[in-house]
């Protein structure tokens, strides 16, 4: 069975705390977009075998295959359930270390797709509930709407933003950010304004109102992200941020007829192009 994991981006991201189990409070706007990877599994010969095999082509997983979040969505399903051994061809398009999610979507199509091929019976929440437990983006791809998510990103709520239609660009610079680093240098605040509040607002005034806590931190560190972000406004983007942790950048722009086409001003940088 093949399916097309498709990645995220992170409209708004506040650190509003830290918390006791070490990760840190965050409320955000998860938004699905149309840039996937693709990703096969196909059963092998054999019953309750505790054995999977990964290929990965495309861009490469610099992980050791047991660590990947393919596996990892696999063997957390294989404690509720028995399931015969499986092969997963994973074609990595979209760039890792990126805030995109795209593990953490890969782990979640899994995990649907085997409940699919198996005919599991899982209801979409209880899958949430075990993708919870490979990442905090995984809950969010079961469902794969727009949401707001708050706690750790795992509490997630309807959030009634509709943006179809808009044209998005996401440039990534070829150099992932590390999450771990960027969380463990990030200081949490209080938020002057409800996030949830501004996004109810047009989205024509969202700039520089509906801020990523991380843009600072990572513009310091990277300025070819800022650059880039600078880049996507010139070039008549109404809304430009990184995405989650970074260090992918998106612009969004108010027409789905006219293509931007930037690949000249970012050369030798990961360019996607897509309808919302």
């Amino acid at each position: 069975m093949i399916c097309f994991p498709n990645a995220k981006i992170n409209i708004g991201l506040n650190i509003t705390g830290k918390r006791e189990d070490g990760y840190h409070n965050i409320e955000t706007l998860l938004y699905p977009v149309r840039l996937t990877d693709i990703l096969e599994i196909i059963p092998l010969p054999g019953k309750n075998s505790d054995m999977v095999r990964l290929i990965n082509t495309g861009l490469k997983i610099d992980v050791d295959a047991s660590a990947n979040l393919c596996v990892r969505a696999w063997r957390e399903l294989c404690h509720i359930r028995q399931l015969p051994p499986v092969e997963m061809h994973l074609h990595k398009i979209i760039p890792h270390g990126a805030g995109l999610g795209g593990g953490s979507s890969n782990a979640a199509s899994v995990l649907m797709t085997l409940n699919e091929m198996f005919e599991l019976n899982i209801t979409s929440p209880e899958l949430a509930l075990i993708a919870g437990q490979i990442g905090s983006d995984c809950p969010f791809f079961i469902y794969n709407k727009p949401v707001f998510a708050k706690g750790r990103g795992d509490i997630l709520e309807d959030a009634g933003i509709d943006l179809t239609g808009c044209r998005i660009v996401i440039v990534h610079p070829g150099k992932g950010i590390n999450t771990a680093w960027a969380y463990s240098n990030i200081k949490s605040k209080k938020p002057s304004c409800s996030l949830i509040d501004l996004l109810q607002t047009d989205p024509l005034t969202w700039q520089d109102r509906v801020i990523n806590d991380f843009e600072s931190l990572v513009f310091d560190a990277f300025p070819v992200v800022k650059d880039i972000r600078e880049k996507l406004i010139e070039s008549g983007a109404f809304y430009s941020s990184m995405s989650g942790s970074g260090s992918a950048v998106y612009g969004l722009y108010s027409s789905k007829d006219d293509k931007v086409n930037l690949q000249d001003q970012f050369p030798g940088m990961f360019v996607w192009e897509g309808i919302l």
